[in-house]
């Protein structure tokens, strides 16, 4: 299993409505036209969920640059979305549950049918097709799985690479992300039922994900194939994503205040004892998270249980924060462009460099950055804004919302000004 973003629908804004209360009559005590008044309605983002919708996009991008093995242990992306994505779908299913499920579908679905329709004239190009497993029948087949991926969509694993300019396994770089969209899919599926067994059977079904993941990853069974594939993402963040459901819920709230922050660490210890005491091939390489499934569910559910404890709800970002506003909005509205795209921006980067060495100025006096580790960063930054502003309407036209190239959020009026303006 290959770790990727993470997306995440948008949040269902709801409109702050404050109620101006009348006077209250003189024949009232004070107390009680102070119970009289309604108090504010609360609504609109959940900043805090922004903020850590966004560290997790960004947290996979430089995982997917570096591979550094210490990344998922100081931040697990792919456990936090889902946990982020299960506390929304709880928050939907007040409504009905077909039209939620349909609601979550639309914005899923186009975005990758219009990144698979590329992907596909691309891989096609170089050498993909019916006869290239030698199965013509099984190969159309699997085609559905980019219409509704159920199952992970098929791609070229091995292909010519444009006459050397990429890699020969380029499709299968860029097609990491699509594991979660499957995953996703079978959460959004599942999720009134998970929900219902959750408010009638809470720690139950909160913990059974994990203890599935533990079952089925400890070498009784022989996980090979697209079924056993789905079904050990499902279990490894299927902890998460109830316990997102859980907090959305208020399940959270009921805990004695001491609890989280006692339980938490200690089952993220028990994560990582899991995955350092785990056999290695090469003892130089450094143990991954995602490469143990048992220690990935572990840790990941602890670190949630940590974060959603903590969960401050910001309606206003915190002084030190709104700097940021601008890039942590735009990643939340384009956040299904930049998990499909940015590894599509990595691959990319590296020819570019490679045609870079043919330049005198950088072979002479740029070697050093040629070869650094970061370069492929700095260029794939700009090519990930490039495929945001090509793509990303496509999540305004998924949504429903007013087609926007570019969503940077506009700048606030200061008092002053706003006052002038008026």
């Amino acid at each position: 299993m290959s770790e990727s973003y993470a997306f995440v629908p948008d949040l269902h804004t709801e409109t702050l409505q404050l109620r101006i209360p009348r006077p209250a009559p003189e024949s009232l005590s004070a107390e009680q036209a102070a119970e009289d008044v309604p108090a504010p309605r609360k609504g609109g983002r959940d900043r805090y969920l922004d903020l850590l919708r966004a560290l997790a996009l960004g947290r996979v991008v430089l995982y997917h640059n570096f591979g550094w093995a210490w990344l998922p242990l100081v931040f697990p992306s792919m456990g936090v979305m889902f946990a982020l994505a299960g506390s929304l779908m709880a928050r939907s299913l007040s409504r009905p549950a077909l039209s939620v499920i349909r609601g979550r579908l639309r914005r899923l679905l186009p975005p990758m049918w219009l990144f698979g329709a590329i992907l596909i004239t691309a891989m096609v190009l170089d050498g993909w097709g019916p006869n290239s497993d030698g199965h013509p029948a099984v190969w159309w087949g699997e085609l559905a799985f980019w219409v509704l991926p159920v199952s992970t969509p098929p791609f070229g694993d091995n292909l010519h690479g444009f006459h050397g300019i990429v890699e020969p396994t380029w499709a299968e770089q860029i097609a990491v992300p699509l594991w979660y969209l499957r995953a996703y899919l079978w959460y959004v599926l599942l999720s009134p039922l998970m929900l219902k067994a959750l408010r009638r059977q809470p720690w139950i079904t909160v913990f059974t994900p994990l203890a599935l993941s533990i079952l089925i990853n400890s070498g009784l069974f022989d996980q090979e194939g697209r079924i056993w594939e789905t079904v050990t993402d499902f279990t490894t963040f299927g902890s998460c994503w109830i316990l997102g459901m859980a907090h959305q819920e208020g399940l959270l709230r009921k805990l004695p205040q001491y609890l989280a922050p006692s339980v938490a660490p200690l089952i993220m210890v028990a994560g990582l004892w899991w995955l350092l005491s785990r056999p290695v091939d090469d003892p130089t390489v450094p143990s991954d998270l995602d490469s143990v499934p048992i220690a990935q569910a572990v840790w990941s559910f602890g670190y949630v249980l940590l974060l959603l404890h903590l969960s401050p709800s910001w309606e206003r970002w915190p002084r030190p924060l709104e700097r940021w506003n601008g890039l942590i909005s735009l990643l939340n509205a384009r956040a299904v462009s930049v998990y499909l795209w940015h590894n599509t921006a990595l691959v990319l980067a590296i020819p570019i460099i490679d045609r870079l060495w043919d330049v005198d100025f950088m072979f002479q006096h740029g070697q050093w950055l040629l070869r650094s580790h970061w370069f492929p960063l700095m260029i794939a930054i700009p090519l990930i804004a490039l495929f945001v502003l090509c793509f990303g309407w496509m999540e305004d036209l998924a949504a429903k919302r007013s087609l926007r190239l570019f969503p940077w959020p506009r700048r606030q009026l200061g008092k002053r000004r706003a006052a002038l303006a008026a």
